[in-house]
């Protein structure tokens, strides 16, 4: 494995400290290096300058070729990548193969959406020719997650370089592995150096990144550290930030004709990746009575029933949390739900082995008293039953956030309803909340994000437009009173 520190093309050791990442279904390391301390950091952001010059004057089909021979190129490494994010963060081998697959068709998605969102037209006018085009910023700083190590940060990195900026990636030091072998198929792919560096380490590094000289911040992470990154840059509105931020999410079942059905849905939407999706539902909202009764009992007849094991066991579900602390956080997590009036219908596990492993978990917390409205990263989902459809609303819009919901229904109206009145960037009916289509925008209000969805919309926020009014030569101006 390389080292902590790639800038022009080339891997060295860090400056900073070493670290390590233990695989959290083994405990044995899956890797380590040196952190990059400040002084790589800013070396990181002058080569990224540096190259910036060249970059954002290639052509922009000459930008599109290097960035399909990269999707070739991820094509060709599919397995060690996906071997790489299942090693680090534990998560089941057949959801890290669906993540690699979905780094290579971000190439084509996002050269449609540069086309039609970013793009360039012209229009005759009367004076000659009106025309819009679209400049990149110059050099992003891209913060990937642990939980999409891969895809996250390459949804950002991708449209960045196409719209013509150069990246500094820091990946997550909880899943780092990823990223040289994306770094390799940058190169292979003939991105000129300097285009993309990368700096490991955990929050020094992340510190010296943001006081660099940088143009933007690209981010998907906690709501706690993106409002962080908001406030560091008040005031500087020429850095341009995009923030994915998480959510509390909520799916809502009402009265369905197929249980089994809602409670593949439910079931799906709170476990899927281990809870570890940022759009996956985090309260279950149902009616009282008979109906949501049998809906839980379906659910936990589900969860009892998911395959638990290492990322490389066939058949399984669910892989560990990302690390042991993690597993320990979400047993704290139910336990003070507990303490507050929440009933552990299915109680959450952790492993006593050193490892990430949990149980999934269902908590009703209909007369629960001041639960906190954050997002817990694990397999817990909490259970709200209510007397009516329009309480089911009011407690799904009742949260900060605002990234992702669901409704399960027969009914069109009350669908219908749903659709206007629930606050969410992602909003799907009678499918499982954990999931979006890189093909349209993924993002939310509230402490979800600052209004720049990514996926297709990533290109928005990767370029800003310049619009010219352009006139074969110069001729006199008239104008009333002006002088002739």
């Amino acid at each position: 494995m390389k080292d902590g520190v790639y800038i022009d093309g080339k891997w060295r050791a860090g400056g900073g400290a070493a670290f390590s990442k233990a695989c959290p279904a083994t405990g044995e390391a899956s890797w380590q290096g040196r952190s990059a301390d400040a002084e790589d950091v800013a070396a990181a952001v002058v080569s990224a300058h540096r190259a910036f010059a060249g970059w954002s004057r290639t052509p922009l089909s000459e930008r599109i070729d290097i960035l399909e021979r990269y999707a070739e190129e991820l094509g060709k490494r599919a397995g060690d990548i996906a071997e790489a994010i299942s090693r680090d963060m534990g998560k089941a081998l057949w959801d890290s193969q669906a993540e690699a697959a979905t780094m290579k068709a971000k190439i084509a998605v996002s050269v449609a959406a540069l086309k039609e969102r970013a793009g360039e037209r012209d229009e005759a006018a009367a004076f000659g020719q009106a025309r819009l085009t679209h400049r990149p910023h110059g050099v992003m700083a891209v913060f990937g997650p642990f939980n999409f190590p891969g895809h996250l940060p390459n949804g950002h990195i991708v449209p960045a370089l196409l719209a013509g900026n150069t990246c500094i990636f820091k990946p997550s030091e909880l899943a780092p592995s990823v990223a040289e072998i994306m770094a390799s198929a940058f190169e292979a792919a003939g991105l000129p150096p300097g285009c993309l560096n990368v700096v490991h380490g955990g929050r020094e590094t992340g510190a010296a990144l943001i006081e660099a000289p940088i143009n933007g911040l690209l981010f998907t992470g906690s709501a706690a550290t993106g409002v962080f990154f908001h406030k560091h840059f008040a005031g500087r509105p020429e850095v341009i930030l995009a923030l994915e931020m998480g959510g509390n999410n909520p799916l809502i079942i009402w009265d369905p004709s197929d249980v089994d059905a809602a409670a593949d849905i439910a079931a799906q939407s709170a476990f899927l990746t281990t809870g570890q999706r940022c759009s996956c539902a985090r309260r279950l909202i149902l009616p009282s009575g008979a109906f949501g009764d049998a809906v839980i009992e379906a659910i936990v007849d589900r969860a009892k029933g998911i395959r638990i094991g290492a990322w490389n066991t066939p058949d399984i579900f669910m892989g560990p949390l990302v690390s042991e602390q993690a597993a320990w956080q979400a047993v704290d997590f139910q336990d003070m739900i507990v303490s507050r009036g929440g009933k552990a219908i299915l109680p959450l596990t952790a492993s006593q082995s050193g490892t990430g492993f949990v149980s999934p978990s269902i908590v009703d917390v209909t007369q629960a008293q001041d639960i906190p409205d954050e997002e817990l990263f694990g397999p817990l989902i909490q259970v709200v039953r209510v007397s009516g459809f329009d309480a089911a609303i009011a407690r799904a819009n009742a949260t900060k956030y605002g990234l992702s919901g669901g409704l399960v229904c027969d009914d069109d109206t009350l669908w219908a309803r749903a659709y206007t009145e629930m606050k969410a960037g992602i909003l799907n009916r009678n499918r499982p909340t954990a999931g979006a289509s890189g093909a349209m925008p993924f993002g939310g209000p509230g402490l979800s994000g600052n209004f720049r969805p990514g996926a297709y919309y990533a290109a928005d926020y990767c370029a800003w437009p310049q619009a010219s009014q352009l006139a074969p030569k110069a001729v006199r101006m008239t104008a009333p009173g002006f002088p002739s």
